[in-house]
């Protein structure tokens, strides 16, 4: 591993200001949250960032008091420090009860132990697991000009929205703040900045080498996620390959807002099967109004997988993603 300076910052102001001191100095620059995904990175001398290599100074965000806290207004939504760990956010009463689908995505990911350090934002903005990446390929997110799937190993790669980049979008969390319509905190030099899901997350042909519009100096402080609905259910669905460490061959965050046996409004968001969390309003739309049957569900899942474009070793994935999105629609419409 390459040799680092941490730095410890104790608010988000200094924590910004000593990122760009090293930017400054000519060095690279990280922050740090739980650190699961980027200290392997290091050990494995990955590029962090394009252009700045492995990273000379970390910013470390565990000392920052405040950012693992769940504050609940009144009527004003939930906010969630963006450092709260995948454990806490998983057991957390007020999440649990009211935004369902984002305690349960944590409760998926990786294993105890990683839950345990791994945190919200961590999760939300880690790097591709793509082979070619973390085997240190000069693909477009390590810098370089072109994709190795295309024409190689692509079994756990996007059927949705590549090109020219095809990494699937690694988070679990992403996908279910995003169902809820989360808005996403940033704080960074100029100060802070809102962004909705579609503004923070960003599509290959928008910016190949990257997955999100954060700046080297800019940090996600936190999510906040709308007051609840009267009749919202949500819940997500995942399918992996084994029982533990490992990512979304496909998944599916579900929210519903039901009255009796009827869906008013849907939000389904894809999940291990594009390079962003994948909405599908199609199938959303099929479900305004509507009671939801076993008829319906299928066509909704049919629906979920129509624009589908796999490469030659992922088509699996348009069945399986059918599959999770019909068996979550019907499930969450017939739990009450």
């Amino acid at each position: 591993m390459k040799a680092f300076t941490n730095q410890n910052a104790r608010t988000l102001d200094e924590a910004v200001s000593l990122a760009q001191q090293a930017i400054q100095a000519g060095q690279s620059v990280s922050f740090a949250a739980g650190g699961t995904d980027l200290l392997q990175l290091m050990k494995d001398r990955v590029v962090n960032r394009p252009g700045s290599g492995e990273p000379d100074v970390l910013v470390n965000l565990t000392t920052v008091a405040g950012l693992d806290q769940v504050t609940a207004g009144r009527g004003d939504g939930t906010v969630v420090g963006g450092m709260i760990t995948l454990s806490a956010l998983s057991r957390h009463p007020h999440i649990r009860d009211q935004y369902t689908v984002l305690a349960e995505a944590a409760d998926t990911v990786a294993t105890p132990q990683i839950r345990n350090t791994g945190t919200l934002a961590g999760n939300v903005v880690q790097r591709p697991w793509c082979w070619y990446y973390r085997n240190g390929f000069p693909c477009y997110k390590a810098g370089g000009n072109q994709c190795f799937s295309i024409a190689g190993e692509n079994q756990l790669h996007a059927i949705f929205g590549g090109g020219p980049s095809y990494i699937a979008h690694p988070s679990d969390l992403a996908p279910a703040l995003v169902a809820l319509d989360a808005s996403f905190r940033v704080v960074g030099p100029e100060g802070e900045r809102t962004l909705s899901g579609s503004d923070f997350f960003v599509l290959p042909p928008e910016d190949a080498e990257h997955e999100n519009v954060l700046a080297d100096d800019e940090v996600l402080a936190s999510v906040t996620l709308p007051a609840p609905r009267d009749g919202m259910r949500s819940a997500y669905h995942k399918i992996m390959d084994r029982e533990a460490w490992t990512h979304a061959l496909a998944s599916a965050a579900v929210v519903l807002e039901m009255d009796g046996d009827r869906c008013l409004e849907a939000s389904i968001v894809l999940g291990g099967v594009a390079p962003v969390p994948w909405r599908v309003p199609e199938a959303e739309n099929m479900l305004a109004g509507q009671r939801v049957t076993p008829e319906l569900a299928r066509e909704v899942g049919a629906a979920a997988v129509a624009g589908a474009r796999p490469l030659s070793k992922n088509a699996y994935k348009v069945p399986l993603t059918r599959g999770v999105v019909e068996r979550t629609v019907l499930a969450l419409a017939t739990s009450a």
